[in-house]
């Protein structure tokens, strides 16, 4: 881009509204825009200035959504071009190797949007294929300059796009999905994670496929199953039910509403050699079949509760919070003295405080005393940049019940 290039795709911010971007926060919102020079195509790369003319960042042009300009770079002397998209691309892949990640598991985040200075980009690998996410109009702009660097990772023959979020409808995207390049991936891709075998299904599957983002968490759980009864609630293809199987649990109940998962999870189950038995897959509502359990007078020793995001919009937060209450309140009542709690909320717009109080009251509600043991988190190859609280989207607490 030339100097005359720049001066015409300027965006010129309300006065006092950089402050998030001096705090390197990558989002300017169109309130925050005062005046825009040049008329820049969607995607393409815009200057971002103060509104005293002071330079704040390049960031890509976003017409129709709320969020005008997602910033690359606050670097005055970094261009936008390919070897910026191979620098940020090899970055991200070296701190997941500095992580030793691609040693725990053959299924991994390798870049994961804000969070590694790619706005709008997911890319997640699955063995020897890597599938991607293409949520804004920025990296759909840069979209074949990417691919043919993710085509230089050694062992990748084939990349498929599951671009087909909601999130897309605010950039004026419409979904697509489908082979990029190389290799279609087949219907189920065989992954492997701290020992377990997983059938993923890259193409149909909620995300890209898998919950790359619970493994450490799938770990704990697996360290504390030894000898438990555990009921795992939205378990989608039996992540979790499994760890705790492999970690010795006395038997696993799987609850998905959905039969063709119900099917996966029998597929793990038996790719891992674990006796049937000691594990039953029920297609029910969670919400109903606690009532019903808490109806019998049934408990466990071990509960994990992963639902799916309850709001999209901050409009849904009091609804969803209800709704996370209503879970938890339940899966207390449900716990044995000793009984141990996971739970969760992927909802990027629950903050950790407001999570914490929702399951408190929950217990409270149940009449049970539980001790809160420690906060959960996201894997570390989703990554959480200290100013961009938005990255951390996945909250949860291991708790006990003590009374």
């Amino acid at each position: 881009m030339t100097a005359k290039d720049r001066e015409l795709n300027r965006v010129i911010l309300q006065k006092g509204r950089e402050r998030s971007l001096l705090r390197r926060h990558p989002w300017v919102f169109s309130g925050a825009v005062k005046d825009l020079g040049g008329d820049p195509e969607p995607g393409e790369t815009v200057e971002v200035a103060s509104s005293d003319g002071r330079f704040l960042g390049r960031g890509a042009w976003s017409p129709v959504s709320q969020i005008r300009v997602r910033l690359w770079s606050f670097d005055q002397e970094e261009e936008i071009d390919r070897s910026f998209f191979k620098r940020r691309l090899q970055a991200a892949l070296a701190r997941r190797e500095e992580l030793r990640i691609p040693e725990q598991s053959t299924a991994f985040r390798l870049v994961s949007a804000e969070a590694d200075g790619l706005p709008g980009l997911i890319v997640d690998r699955y063995g020897d294929f890597l599938v991607c996410q293409f949520l804004s109009v920025g990296v759909v702009h840069w979209q074949e300059t990417i691919i043919k660097q993710l085509q230089t990772l050694p062992g990748v023959r084939g990349i498929y796009e599951r671009s087909d979020a909601e999130v897309r409808k605010k950039e004026g995207l419409q979904p697509r999905r489908g082979p990029l390049w190389g290799e279609e991936p087949p219907e189920l891709i065989a992954i492997e994670e701290h020992g377990l075998k997983f059938f993923v299904d890259v193409k149909q599957g909620h995300k890209t496929g898998f919950y790359l983002d619970q493994r450490v968490n799938r770990q704990l759980v697996r360290s504390f199953s030894t000898g438990r009864e555990v009921l795992n609630c939205f378990a989608y293809t039996g992540g979790f039910g499994l760890a705790a199987l492999r970690g010795g649990a006395s038997h696993v109940t799987n609850v998905e509403d959905v039969a063709g998962l119900l099917t996966l999870i029998d597929k793990n189950v038996q790719l891992n050699g674990i006796a049937e038995e000691r594990c039953t897959n029920l297609k029910a509502d969670v919400f109903q079949l606690l009532r019903h359990y808490d109806a019998e007078g049934r408990s466990f020793d071990l509960i994990i509760l992963d639902p799916p995001k309850f709001a999209e919009a901050k409009s849904q937060l009091l609804r969803a919070s209800r709704g996370y209450k209503d879970i938890n309140r339940l899966a207390c009542k449900l716990l044995r003295p000793g009984g141990l709690l996971f739970t969760f909320s992927c909802s990027g717009l629950m903050n950790v405080e407001l999570f914490q109080k929702i399951v408190a009251d929950g217990a409270i509600d149940a009449g049970c005393d539980v001790q809160m043991l420690q906060w959960l988190g996201q894997s570390p190859d989703h990554p959480v940049k200290l100013h961009i609280p938005e990255s951390l989207y996945l909250k949860g607490l291991l708790g006990v019940r003590v009374a």
